[in-house]
């Protein structure tokens, strides 16, 4: 089954803006529980309260960045997969 590389890297751009905006928001609702799982997901290293910036630029730079960033990656998954399958 081959992949289309812009079908796939849409995909997973949308599945991140859509994970970005729900993260986003429950880090303005709940920032303790973002804390607690923001540690547990970096292997408990300490992090600080202080450090989470919720500026709307800062959001809307992280949103774009991560929703470009995987697109390229859902582009390069897709075309990288398909020229596998040929051999």
């Amino acid at each position: 089954m081959k992949h289309e590389p812009i079908t796939t890297g849409n995909a997973l751009g949308a599945v991140t803006g859509i994970t970005y905006v729900v993260c986003a928001i429950g880090v303005a609702l709940t920032p303790d529980l973002a804390l607690y799982l923001a540690r547990s997901w970096f292997h408990g290293i300490e992090i600080q309260a202080s450090t989470f910036n919720r500026t709307p630029d800062m959001v809307i730079v992280g949103f774009l960045s991560a929703v470009a960033g995987t697109w390229i990656l859902g582009y390069l998954f897709a075309t990288i997969y398909n020229s596998l399958l040929k051999k």
